[in-house]
């Protein structure tokens, strides 16, 4: 069973970011390999490493709706739609990429994404790793897996408002009844030195501070170009400072 770790925060944070990084640090260490599901709406992990995103589980999900009906008796309808959600699956040299796309629109869809649960847990037995990009709710996590969380990662930038936003998402996990097993904040375009309201707010939201990034031109270079992330070099800063971060938590 392969180990799940979600990333959440406000927008504007450079959350999809960190998740896309999070994946990097994982396939340079030989930790794939991995499935990264991202589970915002407004999707742009993709964008993060130059993936063409044409199908997403939405997509899937509506156009089985619309199809239903004219499947053959005898047809099981729960193996025509896992061959429709396979087919929304982005396979890359090093990671599998499955987008989830906008939510439910009008209907009853407590059934349907009864099948989707099981299918993307099935779907993360063949995975040593599960990277989920999510909305900053979490509501996501909680209907797409039955399956424990193992480390998740609240990203705030240096803010107030961002780190207050960490402390919510906590909540937010005690209200959904979701078994995290590590909460760490990763504080995203940090100058040097905290600010001492931001600290505060950190250290009252209930989650440790596992890292400090800096502001990096690099990858905001990256971001503006839609150039993929994959193309830093291994000895990169920024990169390195957050594989010592996460070397100690993933032992």
């Amino acid at each position: 069973m392969g180990k799940l770790i979600a990333v959440a925060g406000k927008g504007g944070t450079g959350k999809t970011t960190v998740a896309a990084l999070v994946t990097r640090y994982l396939i340079q260490t030989g930790r794939s390999p991995v499935l990264v599901s991202d589970a915002d709406p407004n999707y742009t992990l993709a964008d993060a490493w130059g993936v063409k995103v044409e199908k997403t589980v939405g997509m899937m999900r509506e156009e089985f709706l619309d199809e239903r009906a004219s499947i053959p008796a005898g047809m099981s309808k729960e193996a025509v739609l896992q061959r429709q959600l396979h087919a929304s699956l982005h396979e890359e040299k090093d990671f599998d990429l499955m987008v989830m796309g906008r939510q439910e629109g009008p209907g009853c869809y407590c059934a349907l994404n009864n099948i989707m649960r099981n299918f993307m847990d099935m779907l993360a037995d063949d995975y040593a790793y599960v990277v989920v990009d999510n909305e900053a709710g979490m509501e996501h996590l909680s209907r797409r897996t039955t399956r424990d969380v193992d480390l998740l990662f609240s990203v705030c930038d240096h803010s107030v408002k961002a780190a207050r936003a960490a402390a919510r998402i906590n909540i937010r996990v005690e209200e959904l009844q979701l078994k995290v097993r590590k909460k760490f904040v990763i504080l995203n375009r940090a100058p040097q030195s905290i600010a001492d309201a931001v600290q505060k707010e950190i250290d009252n939201s209930g989650l440790e501070l596992l890292v400090s990034l800096p502001e990096d031109s690099a990858i905001s270079q990256a971001d503006a170009e839609g150039s993929s992330l994959l193309a830093l070099p291994a000895e990169h800063a920024l990169l390195k400072k957050l594989s010592a971060a996460l070397d100690p938590i993933l032992t």
